[in-house]
């Protein structure tokens, strides 16, 4: 049985339970957030799936 996450809510998740324990983190979040997706968007998700 093949289960498969996607990494958008996964990453939501977590970011979503680190800013509930430390709010402090929210703009480290936000902005590593962005430059992951801002990165897939340029490269594709080709490069990470394998």
């Amino acid at each position: 049985m093949n289960i498969h996450l996607s990494l958008a809510p996964l990453v939501s998740l977590i970011a979503g339970i680190l800013i509930l324990v430390m709010p402090r983190l929210l703009n480290y979040i936000v902005a590593i957030y962005l430059i992951v997706i801002g990165l897939i968007g340029l490269f594709g998700t080709g490069n990470f799936m394998h």
